[in-house]
């Protein structure tokens, strides 16, 4: 027989009581989370998200509460009135903060029965995913999920409380918008009201938090679900939750000082302190020293080695003397076997000629002058290993001097982004690899704790699409080119099907703020004029009347006074999932999709009636 909560008010959380509270009447409820049978003495675990406290049933003080907690089971949901006592000092449990004191019981009311769930929130070993997923609802009860979700909400909360702080108000955009494909898939939603017309679940607010600059609002955040109908990874879903903001008259310093500022207490609200400001790179010199638009810091940059290599030594390894010479080093590996040698090669993904020299040993053996030189240059120690990337000899090239490194401002040319990316991509394969041996990467200590901030600027403005043939917005549409290239922007229009046309020149007003390796945010300083907007829309291909088709609203609002702007976005989910130490975005949200963007609680997506369609005007394809 169940009991009824009537009237009963809970005075404590299971995992509030302590030593102080000894002597006190306490009502604990919450879920059974382990029950141990002693015979007269019946001692069950009473768990709610704070924490467990052992609740201990005495048959020879009250049989009737002894015989009815005979029916208790794991998951049952119970209140128990009791008094608080120290427990004897051979019973102590130092692993858990309630492990000084016990709850006497007094009484005792079975609030509600549970099925054997197919795994229990105290389960050391985990289920597999798909279970876990289905059954979300016993998942969340674990102890890690219930600090993942406790996170979450202390970090939005720094993050609002900073931001309001600073005179932006949190305003919310239109969930149904219309639809302005630009790069991922647009979900769609059918109007009944309109037949055969659709609305669009936003992939981000950016024209509507720029009109709100134009509106006057001057500060403006929101922590805004999104919504993108692409393939996903482990750090991508369908449905995720940004962090953005926009701001009037702002220089990109501006933006980047507040965003240091939320991220610092956010960062703080979770336990871990960071230095601001942020160190700052070009998008050329990041492409140069790590091969990616994302470096990750704890690991070494990129050595060039050009110079280390004598002619005769480059035409003897088939290298292209013009193109860049990368030293990989990956710190603390140890001496690698053969077969670990030769698994370096599969790992190599090659582009433009690219080439891989996985044996230093090899090199020095051959050529010891110039493994004495790349040792020197790349700061070298004990264990360390070191990888040569390069460009592969043209067939019938005679023998070339080394060029000298590039400048440090000079764009890098597509030849060299070629072997710049093939060394990226290995550089951080490699680290990954070998992460249990250098330990860089590690998910608890120090380690876990080694927050290393960037900010990455002045992006490409625009892409080249060898496929198609045209210029793509490298950011979006929406973001501001530098002054000084604005020359370049005009006469680039003149030359739209050239991959060389001075539009690859470009810079953008852009930026990204990166941690260890993983992308946390984009923004950008916006158009604010519509003259600007027009030519970027016409560099991208499009003509005044698709300008306007698509974007007609928003450019007619940019001839109605539109100060300068600019702002940013920042994936909280990612933010938490780095700060819970977790390997996937699952981990950090309620209640996510599957790979396939299936929720499996909820068996969603799923047909819907041929009533509904009809009414809907829609009829499916099969």
């Amino acid at each position: 027989m169940l009991d009824f909560l009537g009237d009963l008010r809970r005075t404590h959380m299971c995992g509030a009581l302590r030593v102080s509270d000894a002597g006190k009447k306490a009502v604990l409820m919450g879920w059974v989370n382990r029950r141990r049978d002693h015979g007269n003495l019946l001692f069950v675990d009473l768990r709610d998200r704070s924490g467990v406290t052992q609740v201990v049933i005495n048959a020879e003080r009250n049989a009737a509460i002894h015989d009815k907690s005979a029916a208790l089971r794991n998951e049952y949901v119970i209140a128990v009135v009791g008094t608080v006592k120290l427990r004897d000092a051979n019973t102590v449990n130092p692993n858990m903060p309630t492990g000084e004191v016990e709850l006497i019981a007094e009484e005792l009311r079975i609030l509600n029965e549970s099925k054997l769930p197919p795994f229990l929130p105290s389960d050391t070993a985990l289920t597999n995913e798909e279970t876990r997923l289905k059954y979300r609802y016993i998942d969340l009860r674990r102890d890690v999920m219930q600090f993942n979700i406790e996170l979450r909400h202390k970090v939005a909360k720094a993050i609002r409380d900073y931001l309001s702080a600073q005179g932006f108000f949190e305003i919310e955009t239109p969930f149904m918008t219309r639809s302005t494909p630009e790069g991922a898939r647009d979900y769609l939603v059918p109007s009944r009201v309109q037949p055969g017309t659709f609305y669009a679940l936003p992939q981000s607010p950016q024209l509507f938090k720029q009109i709100l600059m134009i509106s006057g609002f001057d500060r403006y955040f929101q922590i805004v679900r999104c919504f993108r109908d692409e393939d996903l990874r482990a750090d991508r879903q369908p449905e995720f939750t940004q962090i953005d903001l926009e701001m009037s008259y702002p220089q990109p310093e501006r933006v980047w000082e507040v965003v240091e500022g939320f991220l610092k207490s956010a960062f703080a609200a979770a336990g871990s302190e960071i230095k601001t400001p942020f160190p700052r790179m070009d998008y050329d010199e990041a492409i140069r020293l790590y091969g990616i638009d994302k470096p990750d810091l704890r690991l070494p940059a990129f050595t060039d080695v050009r110079e280390s290599f004598s002619a005769e030594n480059l035409q003897e390894l088939a290298i292209n003397a013009n193109l860049p010479v990368i030293a990989i080093r990956t710190p603390k590996v140890g001496e690698l076997s053969r077969k670990e040698r030769d698994d370096i090669k599969p790992m190599f993904n090659p582009k433009g000629g690219a080439k891989v020299f996985e044996d230093f040993k090899r090199i020095g053996n051959k050529f010891p002058e110039a493994a004495a030189a790349i040792a020197k240059k790349t700061g070298m120690e004990d264990g360390d290993l070191i990888v040569i990337v390069a460009g592969s000899l043209p067939t019938g090239s005679a023998p070339a001097e080394p060029r000298m490194p590039s400048s440090e401002h000079r764009k890098v040319t597509p030849q060299e982004l070629a072997i710049y990316a093939s060394a990226g991509v290995l550089r951080l394969a490699l680290a990954q690899k070998y992460a249990d041996r250098h330990g860089i990467f590690k998910k608890s200590g120090d380690a876990a704790k080694d927050f290393r901030f960037l900010w990455v600027t002045n992006f490409p403005m625009f892409e080249w699409d060898e496929a198609d043939k045209r210029w793509n917005a490298a950011h979006h549409p929406f973001t501001s080119p530098h002054e000084e290239d604005m020359a370049k922007l005009e006469t680039g229009v003149e030359a739209l099907n050239d991959p060389l046309s001075p539009l690859s020149a470009v810079r953008a007003l852009a930026y990204d703020v990166v941690l260890n390796g993983t992308e946390l945010g984009s923004g950008s300083i916006r158009i604010h004029r519509q003259d600007v907007q027009s030519r970027i829309f016409r560099a991208l291909g499009m003509t005044d009347e698709e300008a306007r088709a698509r974007f007609g609203f928003f450019l007619e609002a940019l001839e109605y006074g539109t100060p300068p702007h600019g702002g940013i976005a920042l994936g909280l989910d990612r933010i938490v999932m780095i700060l819970a130490g977790a390997e996937s975005l699952r981990e950090v949200i309620p209640f996510p999709k599957t790979a396939r963007a299936v929720d499996l609680m909820v068996d969603a997506p799923t047909p819907v009636s041929e009533a509904q369609l009809k009414e809907l005007g829609i009829a499916v394809k099969k």
